[in-house]
């Protein structure tokens, strides 16, 4: 009798069904990437624990569970409090669920056995957490590797898996984060698939909001519409992060919608919108930026701004294929920049010599894009021998290896018109003798332009997973279309 196909996570309708074979090959190239690493030894187990359950404040209201990432790319479980262990030299999995109370079946809902999570996952074992020393001791690991590391994009250190009874183990903390973090780098197959997945769902809501803005509405009124359609027709409970809607002068503001500007200008006829939105399905992310005029209809300085923009987002994908250097990428985007901000009239003489004197940070101080996967701002944008180039824009790019097949990054340059870079800029003899500041002044309170794309890197170049209207012809006739009223709900 053939065996029974590994069980699926699927939230109806047309959303994706994800194996749980995903989890179990990457638990397969975790265990090969660590038994070629020197310093591992026969008989190690990775432990790694899961999110917790937390409340809001001092309260009893519950914060709404997202799983930890690296738990997630291990076993693609979306209950809180659990850990999981994999013995190295079998790869044989186990599971640790908490042992519930009898209240939860009157409050929360049924208390599952072991055998349902044990098929719900399709691991090797479950057992409940609270026996996790007894059931790790039976395995006799000559060392528990545990995770602990660096995020280099936030700074922040990972949360290394703890329980009472631990201090009886062995155990190493620094021989798992950096294969664990490589492992997540690469995307398999089915992971590609999920990817290209919250894409299209995060492609169509964008695609639906240009249907559907008008001067006259509030921007929150967008990022809504933006989680409605994502909910609705893709499954995404979460957006993949804090949802960027900035129209008018907001759309210079790069991080634009936190607490303290919280999309909440109205948007006026002739604005620039920014939107920058993704959609997170299963924990995978995507990241879309889309630039527009509200009412539909480009005026010359948006054009000329937008185009350059695309020209630019253009070049870097007709440049990328593995063994590129993404820091080349970031100056080519700059370049180009620079070239178009010339023949626009805003800067005049030498590109080369602006760059020298890294004019285009002025008008794109991020960096050119990041990896993307499980965190929208994925891991291992710079492992050990690689370091953040301390120049302006460069000093803020999020990745700064070279470019692998399998790899999936962002490609998001921009055009912005910050008043203080702007003003620091004028007070710089080496930057200012490039600018026309009587041209300038036109673009003070312009805002800004973002084109991003997520895209998964091929042997040979690079397969494209937005799809979205982005020449400006597409744009003024996909918005100006007899189906201006498209609901996210038809």
């Amino acid at each position: 009798m053939a065996a029974a196909p590994p069980p699926v996570f699927w939230l109806g309708n047309d959303t994706l069904r994800v194996s749980a074979a995903l989890f179990a090959e990457n638990r397969r190239g975790l265990c090969k990437g660590l038994r070629a690493k020197d310093g591992v030894v026969p008989k190690s187990v990775v432990v790694l624990q899961g999110g917790e359950q937390t409340q809001r404040y001092c309260t009893d209201t519950d914060v709404l569970f997202r799983q930890e990432s690296f738990f997630h790319w291990a076993f693609g479980v979306t209950e809180p409090d659990c850990y999981g262990a994999i013995d190295v030299d079998s790869g044989k999995s186990i599971l640790f669920v908490p042992k519930l109370p009898d209240s939860y079946a009157t409050w929360m809902g049924e208390i599952f056995t072991k055998e349902h999570f044990k098929e719900k996952y399709a691991v090797d074992e479950v057992q409940y957490a609270p026996d996790i020393v007894d059931v790790l001791s039976k395995l006799t690991p000559a060392v528990l590797l545990t995770l602990r590391g660096q995020n280099t994009d936030s700074g922040s250190t990972c949360r290394e898996a703890s329980f009472e009874g631990i201090s009886g183990f062995q155990v190493n903390n620094t021989l798992l984060h950096p294969v664990i973090v490589e492992c997540r780098l690469i995307k398999n197959d089915m992971e590609l698939e999920v990817l290209r997945y919250t894409n299209r769902i995060s492609s169509e809501a964008h695609k639906m909001i240009m249907k559907n803005v008008k001067p006259g509405q509030k921007e929150y009124e967008m990022e809504s519409l933006f989680q409605h359609y994502c909910y609705t027709k893709g499954g995404m409970r979460h957006t993949s992060y804090t949802c960027i809607c900035g129209t008018g002068h907001n759309s210079s503001v790069l991080h634009y919608g936190h607490a303290g500007a919280p999309n909440d200008k109205l948007i006026m006829d002739g604005d620039m919108c920014l939107f920058d939105m993704g959609g997170e399905y299963y924990c995978y992310s995507s990241d879309i930026t889309c630039s527009f005029p509200a009412n539909g209809r480009f005026t010359p300085d948006q054009r000329a701004i937008y185009e350059a923009v695309l020209k630019a987002s253009k070049a870097v994908m007709a440049a990328i294929r593995p063994g590129v250097k993404w820091t080349d990428m970031h100056r080519l985007a700059d370049r180009v920049h620079l070239e178009e901000l010339v023949k626009i009239g805003i800067l005049n003489g030498s590109v080369e010599d602006m760059m020298k004197v890294f004019l285009g940070s002025v008008f794109m101080p991020h960096g050119l894009g990041h990896l993307l996967g499980i965190d929208v701002h994925d891991v291992g944008g710079y492992p050990v021998g690689v370091e953040r180039i301390d120049e302006p824009g460069l000093r803020s790019l999020r990745m700064g290896r070279l470019v692998q097949e399998r790899m999936v990054l962002t490609v998001e340059p921009g055009i912005y018109f910050i008043n203080h870079l702007l003003d620091q800029a004028l007070a710089n003899a080496t930057q200012s003798c490039f600018i026309n500041n009587q041209v300038l002044a036109r673009f003070r309170g312009f805002g800004g332009v973002r084109i991003e794309d997520d895209i998964a890197v091929t042997a040979t170049g690079m397969e494209l997973l937005t799809c979205v209207p982005r020449t400006v012809e597409e744009i003024e006739a996909f918005m100006a279309d007899s189906e201006k009223s498209f609901s996210p709900v038809a």
